[in-house]
C-alpha cells in the first residue's frame, strides 16, 4: 500500500534577503516528516515577494515566512493581491462544507501581513526596533492552546521585527471566532501598549509575532554581526547582550519553542488530515 501524500507549501517573505529562517523552516518540516513514516511530506518554496511566485491550491499546508521590512511595502502590487486572495481562497474554502481543511500558519512579517487581511489589531511601525530573545505572555486561551500549550508562562522566543499588532479589534476578533493566544511583555513603566504575538483564527489558520522557527544556530548568525550587537548595546547595554547569549543556550527558551510550536502546528495538520484521507480510501 503506498504512503498517504500531504503537501507542504513554504510562502517566501524574505525578499531574496540572506536569512536563516527558510533553513529553520525546512529542518522543522523535514523532522515531521520522519516522524509519519506512513506519510509521504513533499515540500516546495514559493518565493513569493521576491519573484511574485505563489502556491496554488493544491497544497495541504502552508506556512509563510518573516521578512525584512514593511508590511505595507508590497501595497498594490501584483504579488500581494495573489497573496492576500491566497489567503482568502483557504479561508473561504475551510468555511465551507469541505471535509479536508487547509492549515496555514503565519509567521512575523507574515503576521503583519495577517492582521492586515483579517483586520483583528492596528498594523504600525515600532518607535524602536525589537530585536533579541524575549519573553511573551500567554493569555488563558493561549494557556490551553495546542502551539503554546507545553511551554512555560511567560516563555522565550526569538523577536526580530520594526512593525507590530496592537489595539485588538474586540468586535473582528469576536465575529471571526478568533483568540489572541500571547502578548509581548513590556515594562510596566514604558507607558507602551503590549503588541499581540499570537492569534488563532481558527482550527486551521495561526500566526506569530516572533520567530517560532528560530533555533540558537539562527540567532547566533544575527548576534554575531556587529550591526546587530551594537543594535542591541545602544539599545540595552552589553550585559543585556550577553545575557542575550546566555539565553540561547538554556534548553527552556528558544530551544523549547522550536521544538514545540510550529511542529505541534504540523503534527496536529498532519493527523486530521490524514484522518480523511484515510477515510477517502
Amino acid at each position: 500500500m503506498g504512503k498517504q501524500q500531504i503537501k507542504v507549501a513554504t510562502i517566501d517573505l524574505y525578499n531574496n534577503e540572506r536569512n536563516e529562517g527558510m533553513r529553520c523552516i525546512k529542518e522543522i518540516v523535514s523532522e515531521a516528516g520522519d516522524k509519519y513514516s506512513e506519510i509521504d511530506l513533499m515540500y516546495d518554496v514559493y518565493e513569493t515577494r521576491y519573484k511574485g511566485d505563489i502556491p496554488g491550491d493544491e497544497f495541504d499546508i502552508y506556512i509563510s515566512s518573516g521578512g525584512p521590512g514593511s508590511p505595507f511595502e508590497g501595497e498594490g502590487t501584483q504579488w500581494e493581491k495573489d497573496y492576500f486572495n491566497l489567503i482568502d481562497n483557504i479561508y473561504n474554502h475551510n468555511q465551507s462544507s469541505a471535509e479536508k481543511k487547509k492549515y496555514l500558519f503565519f509567521i512575523c512579517h507574515s503576521f503583519q501581513m495577517m492582521a492586515r487581511y483579517f483586520e483583528f489589531g492596528t498594523v504600525s511601525k515600532r518607535n524602536m526596533k525589537s530585536f533579541g530573545v524575549m519573553p511573551f505572555s500567554k493569555t488563558e486561551e493561549g494557556v490551553e492552546d495546542v502551539i503554546l500549550e507545553s511551554l512555560s508562562d511567560p516563555f522565550y522566543a526569538a523577536d526580530v521585527r520594526q512593525y507590530q499588532v496592537t489595539e485588538p479589534n474586540n468586535k473582528k476578533i469576536e465575529e471571526l471566532g478568533a483568540n489572541i493566544l500571547s502578548f509581548e511583555i513590556v515594562d510596566d513603566e514604558s507607558g507602551i501598549d503590549p503588541a499581540i504575538a499570537a492569534v488563532r483564527i481558527s482550527n486551521e489558520i495561526v500566526g506569530t509575532q516572533f520567530h517560532p522557527e528560530a533555533d540558537p544556530k539562527s540567532m547566533l548568525y544575527h548576534f554575531k554581526q556587529p550591526e546587530r550587537k551594537q543594535q542591541v548595546v545602544e539599545r540595552y547595554d552589553e550585559k543585556h547582550y550577553y545575557e542575550m547569549m546566555d539565553l540561547l543556550k538554556q534548553p527552556d527558551t528558544i530551544k523549547l519553542t522550536r521544538k514545540t510550536v510550529i511542529p505541534n502546528f504540523l503534527n496536529t495538520a498532519i493527523e486530521e488530515l490524514s484522518k480523511v484521507l484515510v477515510e477517502d480510501k
